[in-house]
């Protein structure tokens, strides 16, 4: 009966250590990936290339839409007056006028997209590489993102396990103040 109680009380401390040691082994840290992004450089400049593009993009959408008003009042103007052919000639041209208008916003958006992850993709190769960089350098075995797209992931984390700033020195960045 000792013998049997000696036992359950040695193996219970050996359970027990385990469980501490497994707890303190395992050391886990977030990093917020768009803060880290909007301390980059790079990431200003991607913004300013989005911004140029997408001003372009407007200026063409907007010389589009100028022609088709020009036309549209055009039309209206002298609609009463006109040969049937004609008239339904003008509302045809008008009707594709409207359908390219259309095409147009949906090509630029399509634009818009792929010009962004064209543009951000070696940004986020860059934040993951020096982000797994500091993991390994600090002993972490997982590091979670704070935030995607605005909705925590985590929901209560110490700042202190916070390598954002970590992350952004390992790549040369001087972190702000906030």
């Amino acid at each position: 009966m000792r013998n049997r109680l000696l036992l359950t009380v040695i193996a219970l401390t050996f359970f027990g250590l385990a469980a501490v040691q497994a707890q303190t082994a395992t050391k886990i840290a977030y990093a917020d990936v768009d803060y880290i992004l909007s301390q980059m450089p790079e990431a200003k400049q991607v913004e300013a290339e989005l911004k140029a593009h997408n001003t372009q993009l407007q200026n063409q959408l907007q010389a589009k839409y100028q022609e088709y008003q020009q036309k549209l009042q055009s039309y209206q103007q002298g609609a009463a007056t006109m040969v049937d052919a004609i008239r339904q000639e003008k509302e045809t041209e008008l009707a594709q006028l409207e359908q390219r208008i259309q095409k147009f916003q949906q090509d630029a958006q399509n634009s818009m997209q792929k010009k962004s992850t064209d543009l951000m993709q070696p940004l986020y190769t860059k934040v993951g590489d020096n982000i797994e960089i500091v993991a390994k350098e600090n002993g972490y075995a997982y590091v979670l993102n704070g935030q995607i797209g605005g909705i925590d992931v985590v929901l209560y984390a110490d700042e202190k396990y916070d390598i954002s700033d970590l992350v952004l020195k390992k790549m040369g960045v001087t972190p702000s103040e906030n």
